[in-house]
């Protein structure tokens, strides 16, 4: 089924929650942006948005003044957005291990990452149920304290809507904020 700006499935909510915390200076990176329902309500909002995704026909329906797309191989042999910063990146319902530890070193000084995808346990209740796209309890907040990323918010929790599924979801900081928020965990 391919979506138009008509049509778009409403963004993830932990974004939504999150994208204030997001520096208005800079690119915001939507990693494996799909359908790109972030990208496009981070574009509403003013930001400007990198929206990438190995779908072109996804990437074609994304066309607006505030969000640049490139079809990219995030899984391929050589990670395709080295040497490149963003003042966010935003990542949800996507997981490939081998390039998770780069995101951290991708971000500006005061960018946020907020990351957000099926976790251990999901397979009870259908796909993703392979091990190798389900994310480990804390490993999230693992890959923040390894590479000094202030938390802000984390979950690990069961959820019902839009389905049932198991999923982990951090929102962390590199460096300090500006203005504070208070440090919420869950699960």
């Amino acid at each position: 089924m391919s979506t138009t700006h008509n049509e778009v499935i409403e963004a993830s909510a932990w974004v939504k929650r999150f994208a204030s915390t997001i520096p208005k200076e800079g690119l915001v990176l939507d990693l494996a942006c799909g359908s790109g329902r972030n990208s496009i309500y981070l574009a509403n909002l003013g930001y400007q948005v990198l929206a990438v995704d190995r779908d072109t026909a996804s990437l074609d329906l994304l066309e607006a003044p505030l969000i640049q797309t490139e079809a990219l191989d995030l899984e391929g042999e050589v990670w395709p957005l080295e040497n490149r910063q963003f003042a966010a990146i935003v990542v949800t319902n996507y997981l490939y291990r081998p390039y998770l530890d780069l995101l951290p070193g991708m971000l500006i000084q005061g960018g946020i990452l907020i990351y957000e995808t099926f976790a251990l346990g999901n397979a009870e209740f259908g796909k993703p149920a392979n091990p190798n796209f389900l994310l480990n309890p804390g490993e999230l907040l693992a890959l923040s304290a390894h590479y000094g990323l202030q938390v802000l918010a984390y979950e690990d929790i069961y959820v019902d809507h839009p389905k049932p599924a198991m999923i982990q979801r951090i929102c962390a900081v590199k460096g300090k904020l500006k203005g504070r928020i208070p440090l919420q965990f869950v699960g």
